[in-house]
């Protein structure tokens, strides 16, 4: 595994990272046996992985933040030697709204974050995908300048969401030293975030790619007959939008599968980390060995500038993120 600063923060992490989505969200992705999320997150800090990112969202409606919780048992006493990233702004609890980013709020996410992670601080604290600039209380800001200074937050960032809505307000954020950290939907079939991404990583701010196997599409493993389970992210797509989206990977998987890159799902991640404003890239497995198979696209070799611009001429429409 190699590292790298995570922007302006100077925090040295992993290159590939870990999301813990699936490890609290038992409706999308299935119920998780304690035993193998506790394996998962150990044989990822095994395999050199040291930037966690989590939210209280990932949990149920009865109770939320249940990803946190199994993350903070998984580290345990390991916990100083990683990073742990976490949001705020959107819950299961409070369902009278989805965005609650006021001064508030914002404590009292913090304080039950801390409490389900078991530790004193949070290295990252991302606002949680806001839809506009009018959603943002401005209160938040003094909130979060003492929690700041209390310790129990260090560094601050965004969780982006569509780009019409808020990719203006990154900026702005980023240029004022408002976020030193931003996490962004970005892969080998959704770019709509490049120019942006680019601009803030030359400002010093540290990116989180996410989303970056496409919900498991550029893993490889869906065929044109795959069938998504009622409710899942991917069963809202149409059997043609399902065919489209795997013969794309397909091409890709032609390209840039090669001796040293096993499967799609390290071409993938190997794509995202030759970018050299993003810090480090998501996997949101909850499985160990697909954990681990990201993982090795951190040591595989760069692609070389014909297989870029290649990859670059294959890329024709971005397909929507969750």
């Amino acid at each position: 595994m190699k590292y790298r600063k995570l922007g302006r923060t100077g925090l040295n992490v992993s290159e590939v990272s870990l999301g813990t989505w699936a490890f609290g969200s038992p409706s999308i992705y299935g119920a998780v046996d304690a035993n193998d999320a506790n394996r998962a997150i150990r044989g990822a800090l095994d395999a050199g992985i040291t930037f966690f990112d989590t939210a209280p969202l990932y949990g149920t409606k009865e109770a939320d933040g249940i990803a946190e919780q199994v993350l903070g048992a998984g580290l345990g006493a390991d916990r100083d030697k990683v990073t742990i990233a976490t949001k705020f702004g959107r819950y299961h609890s409070r369902v009278h709204t989805n965005e609650l980013f006021d001064g508030e709020t914002l404590v009292w996410s913090v304080e039950q974050s801390l409490k389900r992670l078991g530790t004193d601080r949070l290295d990252v604290l991302f606002f949680h995908s806001p839809t506009h600039p009018d959603k943002i209380n401005d209160d938040v800001w003094a909130a979060m300048a003492k929690l700041k200074q209390s310790g129990k937050v260090r560094y601050v960032g965004t969780s982006t969401g569509f780009i019409e809505g808020t990719g203006e307000m990154t900026r702005t954020w980023a240029k004022e030293g408002r976020i030193d950290v931003a996490q962004i939907a970005y892969s080998l079939t959704y770019r709509e975030w490049e120019p942006i991404l680019n601009e803030l990583g030359s400002l010093g701010v540290g990116i989180v790619a996410r989303e970056s196997l496409a919900n498991g599409f550029l893993a490889g493993v869906f065929t044109k007959e795959t069938v998504f389970p009622a409710g899942s992210l991917n069963s809202r797509y149409s059997r043609e939008e399902i065919i489209e989206r795997v013969a794309t990977t397909d091409r890709y998987k032609a390209l840039l599968v090669r001796k040293d890159i096993t499967s799609m799902a390290q071409a993938a991640m190997r794509w995202v980390i030759d970018n050299p404003h993003v810090t480090t890239v998501l996997s949101g497995s909850r499985k160990l060995d697909e954990i681990l198979d990201c993982a090795r696209a951190s040591d595989a070799a760069p692609f070389t500038a014909e297989e870029l611009a290649e990859a670059r001429r294959l890329h024709v429409k971005d397909f929507s993120p969750a």
